[in-house]
């Protein structure tokens, strides 16, 4: 049959249930208890016969002659906590009025949302189930869902109706479980440290606070072009400590307009945070213990097997240093080459670029070459300060910055540094990244001369980090957009 003919054949069990007298989509439901509340206290209510009721999606039904097996889900337990959010309820001819027998058995499909009264009662075969005195329909439901055990084969409509895959999917809504209790740890490490928690525009008339190209959208009450943020508020949480707030951090959304990649998307979470008084050997524990402390509290465990890298995240991590990597791999000092001779040594290594090479693109490629060997978790560090804006020159060799960033799979995932506070380097460099920008650089950083004059009435030493989804698609071996709940997707032709 049709998926046509099949929402054809639920209209008029729609209608049957109206002409019964029954509402198909009631404002109200008389729930007197979760289903996982309901299972754990089933000794104790078998005992004194308390009635309940019990409301969820029909996941399956089962009947032969004058009893109906029905399945149904509310998805109270957590499935990382060991539980289904399920239960069995039987309805049985004898014990109910037979109109509501008949009624449920013409009507109801697996999909509809159901309303069951009942006791705690227990099968043959020993399941703890639900004995059906009366029902109702909560919602009905028009569209078939696909069985349990077939599922959702096709790749894109698993992403397209993402609903249906979590639902189905016992693995998938366990992973979104797990991503709740990942950020939850974060913030918990975060607050536990007296950081306080802060919220920066989304929207922005200078997009600041990394490498990127934005999204861009015209505000019809100004009149003007704005920005979707790149970063997590970078600028204006250092505007903060400018303030005199000494630790803050901030969960959000920000958007990049560029490729997409197993590891890169458009729209997704970031966390940043700025400790003032702090640097970058101060971050690097710091870090090492976020780290440590977000795979306990999410996965109970330390090592993980990401692409074809062992990872453990107790043991050392160790340091690479950037300019030594570059020398060894291809013979090319990053911190005296020519502009000239880091093209050609990028070229010689394979790379293909865009309409507008410098020194500074070719140099990031030939070290994304050597990091694909990196296991990690291990710190870079020695990054040369045209690779890095915003950070604080070394004070043992100015031509390096005192950054670090997190190496766990042969990719970046996490960047700390020691904050630059010096508003005359800070504008040298902003005005390097526009020159940059001018020659045809999409993502190099604009010049914000309000960031500067904020800087000029004096900021603190701060050690500042940002981190990504990114860090939770690795820690689950998974394309990036499969981590999302609802990755963005070309809409369906005709649409």
């Amino acid at each position: 049959m049709s998926e046509t003919d099949m929402r054809a054949e639920r209209l008029k069990k729609l209608e049957r249930l109206k002409e019964a007298g029954m509402d198909p989509y009631p404002a109200i439901s008389a729930r007197t208890a979760t289903i996982s509340d309901f299972l754990a206290d089933f000794d104790e209510r078998m005992k004194n016969g308390a009635s309940a009721t019990l409301a969820g999606r029909v996941m399956s039904l089962r009947g032969q002659g004058g009893i109906i097996f029905a399945d149904i889900f509310d998805g109270s337990t957590a499935l990382t906590e060991g539980g289904t959010g399920r239960v069995q309820t039987v309805l049985q001819k004898a014990d109910m009025d037979d109109a509501a027998f008949i009624l449920f058995n013409e009507t109801v499909d697996a999909g509809d949302f159901v309303e069951c009264t009942g006791v705690a009662y227990t099968t043959k075969r020993g399941e703890h189930s639900l004995k059906v005195s009366s029902w109702r329909m909560l919602s009905k439901s028009l569209l078939p869902i696909p069985t349990e055990w077939y599922g959702i084969k096709d790749e894109e409509l698993r992403l397209r109706e993402r609903y249906l895959d979590i639902l189905l999917n016992a693995d998938m809504r366990a992973m979104f479980e797990r991503k709740t209790k990942f950020w939850r740890a974060v913030r918990d490490f975060y607050l536990a440290r007296g950081f306080m928690e802060v919220e920066t525009p989304t929207l922005e008339t200078s997009p600041g606070g990394a490498d990127a190209r934005p999204f861009t959208t015209h505000h019809n009450a100004l009149d003007i072009d704005v920005y979707l943020r790149i970063s997590a508020g970078e600028l204006w949480q250092k505007r903060l400590l400018i303030a005199g707030f000494s630790k803050v951090f901030e969960i959000g959304r920000i958007f990049r307009n560029e490729g997409q990649s197993r590891e890169h998307l458009q729209d997704y979470t970031q966390l940043e945070s700025y400790e003032a008084f702090s640097d970058m050997r101060a971050g690097m524990k710091f870090v090492q213990e976020l780290y440590r402390h977000v795979v306990k509290e999410t996965y109970g465990k330390y090592s993980f097997k990401i692409a074809e890298h062992e990872v453990d995240f107790a043991d050392k991590w160790p340091t690479v240093d950037f300019s030594d990597a570059i020398r060894e791999r291809f013979g090319l000092d990053p911190l005296t080459a020519t502009e000239e001779d880091a093209i050609q040594a990028a070229r010689d290594a394979g790379v293909v670029f865009g309409d507008a090479p410098n020194r500074a693109r070719a140099i990031d490629h030939l070290w994304k070459q050597i990091r694909k060997s990196i296991g990690g978790p291990a710190f870079l560090v020695g990054v040369p300060v045209f690779l890095e804006p915003l950070a604080k020159r070394s004070g043992k060799n100015e031509s390096v910055v005192e950054r670090f960033q997190v190496i766990i799979a042969g990719s970046e995932v996490g960047k700390g540094y020691s904050e630059l506070n010096d508003p005359l380097d800070q504008r040298a460099r902003f005005e390097e990244q526009q020159h940059l920008r001018d020659e045809g650089d999409d993502e190099a950083q604009r010049l914000d001369l309000d960031y500067v004059r904020a800087m000029e009435y004096g900021m603190p030493p701060a050690f500042g980090f940002g981190v990504s989804e990114r860090l939770f698609a690795f820690l689950e071996n998974k394309p990036a957009h499969e981590t999302q709940l609802f990755p963005l997707l070309r809409p369906k032709s005709g649409d």
